[in-house]
């Protein structure tokens, strides 16, 4: 039977090493001494990237990366970090190309995979496959995605380009605007958001509005203000407006999809009417949701985002192998 690694949020805060052999499956396993922890950690790495220092924290560490759904930066970046660290990576982006394509299971394939790595980072389309996963992995499990259930790496790298460029994290009004039913990276996101005490403005047409029950949670775990809209022009007030594309990949019917994905585009003339002087962020890819025309404006800051994913995802690497023989 394989040794899982015990998932649970450990009690003893701040203590070095706290994070060592744990899966991150979830950014609600977290407390926000934890976090605080993994972005401080996210800002050494920067600045040793910054420096250009070479870095063996990971030597002789093996990555595997299971990519059972599309992606460009998590992979990459992902890859990058370990690289940086300087330890190694196999895996694979498209599934088709994997015994899956043959019928093998999730479950055996993470078997197999942990006698070939230390640490697994897996995307998969369905919603809860994690817990299949870790279930069956003999090493550490990192969630890059499961279908529209959670993004937690993603929410640390939002996490951290807020406190990057607001210098905090809590105290601010934030718009999660679009596709709010499907989108991994808001339901990881809006959890860590309240967390540090922030007012969530869920700005959506009703059939993309965030589940309820996920609202209801979210109100009753940390007491914040959530209102719900479904105008953009609410959005101009906040100091932070985070717009993911509408995910096509989720619609059953693909003129439904077409209906939704130019609903809100955040352009030039809604950032000069803005009141709050907002940053822009997104996830990324974007699609139709974010103007061209204000890449090179001061708000938009949504690929110095992308490129935090190195950093934080050094952190994590980092901090979950430490320790570990």
């Amino acid at each position: 039977m394989a040794g899982n690694p015990d998932t649970r949020t450990p009690s003893n805060e701040g203590r070095a090493g706290w994070f060592s052999g744990k899966n991150l499956i979830s950014i609600k396993d977290f407390s926000k001494a934890h976090i605080e922890d993994m972005l401080d950690k996210s800002e050494a790495m920067l600045h040793s990237l910054e420096r250009h220092e070479r870095r063996l924290d990971l030597q002789s560490k093996i990555m595997a990366t299971l990519f059972f759904e599309p992606s460009t930066r998590t992979r990459l970046s992902f890859e990058s970090a370990m690289q940086r660290l300087g330890g190694g990576a196999i895996g694979f982006a498209d599934a088709s190309t994997s015994s899956s394509a043959k019928g093998e299971t999730l479950a055996d394939t993470v078997k197999i995979v942990s006698s070939y790595a230390d640490i697994i980072v897996i995307r998969h389309p369905k919603a809860g496959a994690m817990a299949e996963a870790v279930e069956n992995a003999s090493v550490p499990v990192i969630n890059a995605g499961d279908g529209i259930g959670e993004h937690p790496t993603q929410a640390l790298i939002d996490l951290f380009t807020i406190r990057m460029e607001k210098k905090r994290l809590g105290g601010l009004d934030i718009a999660l605007v679009g596709d709010l039913k499907n989108g991994r990276t808001i339901h990881s996101l809006a959890y860590a958001l309240a967390m540090f005490g922030n007012n969530l403005t869920l700005i959506a047409p009703d059939a993309l509005q965030m589940p309820e029950g996920m609202v209801e949670d979210i109100k009753s775990r940390y007491h914040v203000e959530v209102s719900r809209s479904d105008s953009l022009d609410e959005a101009g007030r906040c100091e932070v407006v985070y717009i993911p594309r509408v995910q096509k990949e989720r619609f059953t019917d693909i003129d439904e999809y077409h209906r939704f994905a130019k609903y809100y585009v955040v352009n030039r003339d809604f950032l000069e009417k803005a009141d709050g002087d907002p940053i822009i962020m997104s996830p990324l890819p974007r699609t139709e949701e974010i103007s061209r025309d204000i890449d090179n404006m001061k708000n938009s800051v949504y690929f110095k985002q992308a490129s935090y994913g190195v950093p934080v995802r050094m952190a994590i690497l980092s901090m979950i192998l430490e320790g570990i023989k």
